[in-house]
């Protein structure tokens, strides 16, 4: 006999052998409950003074039993029952009210966040018999917003719903109006999510650069929810309530993911993931996941695995649905702790496996960068913020065609081509990774040996957006990463890129103000007055280093 749930504390052996017979019921498809099982119900409820619920599949299998208080019932754990691309759940909950009272916001909450094919209760009425019936459904999407539809209440035995017919009629329209909405049905689609203490003005900033991460990683946003609180809840950052609403909000639109703009810790991870069982994660674990998408040498793609192996691990004890985008499974629900210290201890040996294959590569990068030297071919490196457009103007220097596109995180892996400068001399000129505001730390240990590169240039090409609303900020953020890294005592000289999207006015403005050199990496008549400074910057560099050789 199936397992009953909730509250059994005090039932006696036939009270709880006659719960467990619910399961031998039988309902038909066209009806919600048969009137054999409503009596069966509020008779058993009646006598034991506390609410009883059963979930139903729409087959008129009774998949589930549970028993809650006088009040209320705890509904159990649904990880059978997921959702995946549909809008319903596939289970009606039918729950009966001792008081033959009206569903309350309790339950509509739970509607609305379970995505029941309906949510019922069943009045029981002085005799212990079917009272009362009160039904509410979720709506698809429609101008008024309205997430749930509430019946008028009717007696159970006047109930007239043939429901296979009701259900089907909804389901299609569930995926009439999804595929109006959304040109890419395969696509992932997220709800953008901001908390902070911060001034909206920057917040806003911050959604937009996310938008453009979830852009690139293919994701559909449907929709920005920005909260600007005087202090940000420690577990669920915007306070249960909202969440749940926000939640709601996300399912009604047909969203698969919740998206946070700050970085969650695991605790808030598990706490947020308890309420939905939407995928939810954070800037990290957005930018890991293009990263796993964009990384294509062995080097690049053991970066990634390793940087996404040390997010990882600190979280898999508080597992959840937010990791499976990553860990393909590894966060799923309910492990046993034997298992448990199994993945962590695999983690740890991939992560210890994927260092060692890291040293051997830093070995492999100083013998190039040694046959560099010997070759006395000076280094030029671009580094800027991402999408400033490093890659176009490497390609245009070089006349290479390395991968380029308007997005954020084209490139991850090195690429270094020799550029001839205007004098004849040749310079190995080489693009790396690009920068972004709320850059994982980890993520940054993981590249150590691409940034590497950065160590041996002879001079920093700053490669920064000219018409971006943000480029203060994302010079700052440059100037901020590369003083981390220790590279500040390398010359650098600031490229005005995109200048085409920009007056003359604007431009020469922003150049003077900066210092900066204005191009456009796509009109090669731009070029020549950036060769003939990078050519002069190397010569005062080679004077430098020959004069302090000489002290």
């Amino acid at each position: 006999m199936s397992t009953v749930h909730g509250n059994l504390s005090g039932l006696k052996p036939d009270q709880l052998h006659r719960l467990g017979k619910t399961y031998r019921r039988r309902v038909s498809a066209h009806e919600v409950l048969s009137a054999e099982l409503a009596a069966y119900l509020t008779g058993l409820s009646h006598e034991i003074k506390r609410q009883i619920g059963v979930l139903i599949s729409r087959g008129g299998v009774v998949e589930d039993v549970f028993v809650g208080d006088e009040r209320g019932v705890v509904i159990p754990d649904l990880s059978r029952y997921r959702l995946g691309r549909t809008a319903l759940r596939g289970v009606r909950m039918v729950h009966t009210h001792l008081r033959n009272e009206a569903l309350n916001q309790d339950d509509l909450t739970d509607l609305a966040l379970l995505r029941f094919d309906l949510i019922a209760a069943l009045g029981v009425d002085a005799g212990g018999r079917p009272g009362t019936m009160y039904l509410a459904h979720v709506l698809p999407p429609n101008p008024d917003n309205r997430v749930y539809e509430v019946w008028a209440p009717t007696s159970f035995h006047a109930l007239d719903l043939h429901l296979s017919t009701f259900l089907h009629s909804l389901d299609e329209e569930f995926s009439r109006l999804r595929s109006n909405h959304h040109v890419n049905q395969d696509a992932d689609r997220a709800i953008l999510i901001s908390v902070s203490e911060k001034h909206r003005v920057v917040q806003e900033e911050s959604v937009t650069e996310l938008r453009e991460l979830a852009a690139s990683d293919g994701i559909v946003v449907l929709d920005t929810v920005i909260q600007r609180l005087q202090t940000v809840h420690p577990k669920y950052l915007l306070g249960q309530g909202k969440l749940k609403d926000v939640v709601i909000s996300a399912l009604h639109r047909g969203a698969d993911f919740l998206i946070f703009d700050q970085n969650l810790t695991p605790g808030q991870t598990k706490a947020i993931s308890e309420i939905t069982e939407m995928k939810v994660i954070d800037r990290t674990q957005l930018i890991l996941d293009i990263f796993s998408r964009r990384a294509h040498s062995r080097e690049g793609k053991l970066q990634v695995e390793l940087a996404q192996l040390r997010y990882t691990l600190p979280r898999l004890a508080d597992r959840s649905t937010a990791l499976s985008r990553l860990t393909g499974g590894i966060g799923g629900r309910g492990p046993g702790e034997t298992k448990l210290e199994l993945d962590r201890r695999r983690i740890r040996d991939r992560i210890a496996l994927l260092e060692r294959q890291q040293k051997t590569l830093v070995k492999q990068r100083h013998q190039q960068r040694a046959l560099r030297t010997r070759h006395n071919y000076p280094v030029v490196a671009l580094v800027g913020y991402t999408n400033a457009g490093k890659s176009t103007l490497l390609n245009a220097l070089t006349h290479n065609h390395c991968e380029t596109s308007n997005q954020v995180f084209t490139t991850l892996d090195t690429a270094s081509r020799r550029l001839r400068l205007l004098t004849g001399k040749e310079v190995v000129l080489t693009d790396t990774v690009g920068f972004i505001q709320k850059l994982p730390k980890g993520l940054m240990g993981a590249f150590q040996t691409t940034l590497d590169e950065l160590n041996d240039a002879d001079l920093l090409l700053h490669v920064c957006d000219l018409s971006s609303p943000t480029l203060d900020d994302q010079l700052r953020v440059v100037s901020s990463v590369l003083s981390e890294l220790s590279l500040t005592h390398i010359p650098r000289l600031l490229v005005l890129n995109k200048s085409d999207r920009v007056d003359s006015t604007q431009r020469d403005t922003l150049a003077y103000r900066l210092s900066g050199i204005a191009i456009s990496a796509l009109n090669t008549a731009s070029l020549p007055p950036l060769l003939e400074a990078i050519d002069n910057h190397l010569q005062t560099c080679a004077v430098d280093a020959l004069a302090l050789q000489n002290t």
